[in-house]
């Protein structure tokens, strides 16, 4: 628990100080209003709220099909996780098994995603410690990864990647190549990236014992995902409660043992590795199966190829049935959570048996561990604010949805 920082002088004057709402430091648009006693935090009151899209309320009012480019605008810094999560819960929900090969095919996608979320918040970390090069060298190695994403779906940022029932299309063998590419160079650059940071005695001075909190402390508020096992909680959903056959993949679970900003940056560092690790037992896999398929067999769910459309009466329905929502969906209740780039992405889904869902709850992880960034700088400079905030990766698209 971090120290506490108090004035028994009840004369102590106090200046209020308000953290954003624009401000570069916040990384967002959203209010931090602090009481400050000179360079000392007091207390601080988070302000959200600035950029509310209500997606849950428009999820209500759109079919099954349409609700996947809503999920791009949540954590927009790793948008193909949250494409691949809502696509899950829907399959689970209509009783969908996808075939391996778009489950690998999966895996490739949301760690290499996964990459490019903590490419964004370590380089920014560094920057908001005084060390802008490593953002501008790390920021070449995340236009690679989009250049994979434009290649295999057409987009970059915002991807609205793959289907409900697998993937709309197989890797190309431009992909494939750039994939291959990456994976040679970027280890060189991120072990680069790696001497820049990890021992720099000016950046360690500026990290170590900075929002630090304890495991009961990290457990209590809910935190999952770097800033949980930066506490020293080794909980992982990939482990936990496997999807798209995680069980099958060797990777390691990086823990720290201060739960500071220090710790979570090395915890991010470490997980790129791990990506790394994991994608190349992905391709192998791929490699090891002779089945090509990348969709399930569900042609009431899966659009049919544009040609059959044009040219098969069958294709044409199918293809009207599943754009307007027009599906045979249960009714019930599921929940599927997938490991994000800031924790556990969940989603919550009530059907009644209705064209659009009765109800749908994002479980969005930069919401439910900001809430105990108060508690995480009291006590501390204004300056262990900032980097505190930048080493949780508040996204404001996910914080407020």
């Amino acid at each position: 628990m971090p120290r506490i920082f108090t004035d028994k002088d009840p004369q102590q004057q106090y200046t209020t100080l308000n953290l954003g709402p624009t401000h570069p430091a916040t990384h967002g648009v959203f209010q931090n209003i602090l009481k400050m006693d000179g360079e000392r935090i007091i207390s601080g009151e988070p302000t959200i709220g600035y950029i509310h899209r209500a997606f849950e309320k428009l999820a209500e009012h759109r079919p099954y099909y349409q609700i996947t480019p809503i999920t791009d605008r949540l954590n927009y810094c790793s948008s193909p996780i949250n494409n691949m999560g809502w696509h899950m819960t829907a399959e689970k929900l209509l009783g969908i098994e996808v075939p391996k090969r778009a489950q690998y095919l999966r895996v490739i996608i949301m760690e290499l995603s996964r990459i490019a979320d903590h490419l964004i918040c370590n380089s920014i970390l560094g920057v908001d410690t005084g060390a802008l090069t490593g953002f501008l060298y790390c920021f070449e190695e995340r236009e690679k990864i989009y250049e994979i994403f434009e290649e295999i779906c057409g987009s970059r940022l915002t991807t609205n990647i793959g289907r409900i029932g697998g993937m709309e299309r197989d890797f190309t063998p431009t992909a494939w190549a750039k994939l291959d590419k990456f994976l040679k160079e970027f280890p060189a650059v991120l072990k680069e990236f790696n001497k820049m940071f990890n021992r720099n005695r000016i950046f360690m001075d500026r990290t170590i014992d900075v929002g630090a909190c304890t495991p009961e402390f990290a457990i209590q508020y809910g935190f999952t995902g770097p800033c949980l096992r930066a506490a020293g909680v080794d909980y992982d959903v990939r482990v936990t409660c496997p999807y798209s056959s995680y069980e099958e993949f060797e990777f390691d679970i990086p823990i720290g043992t201060n739960g500071d900003t220090y710790d979570r940056f090395m915890v991010r560092d470490e997980e790129m590795w791990q990506s790394i690790r994991i994608i190349e037992q992905a391709i192998a896999k791929i490699k090891a199966i002779p089945d090509t398929t990348y969709h399930a067999n569900v042609p009431w769910v899966y659009l049919p190829p544009k040609e059959e459309v044009y040219h098969n009466m069958e294709a044409l329905i199918y293809h009207f049935k599943i754009v307007m929502g027009e599906l045979e969906v249960p009714a019930g209740e599921v929940y599927h959570s997938v490991e994000g780039g800031n924790g556990e992405v969940g989603f919550y889904l009530v059907s009644d048996g209705g064209r659009t869902p009765f109800r749908l709850h994002f479980r969005r992880p930069s919401f439910i561990n900001y809430q105990a960034f108060p508690e995480m700088i009291k006590g501390q400079y204004l300056s262990d604010a900032i980097v505190t905030m930048s080493s949780m990766n508040v996204i404001a698209g996910e914080l407020d949805a």
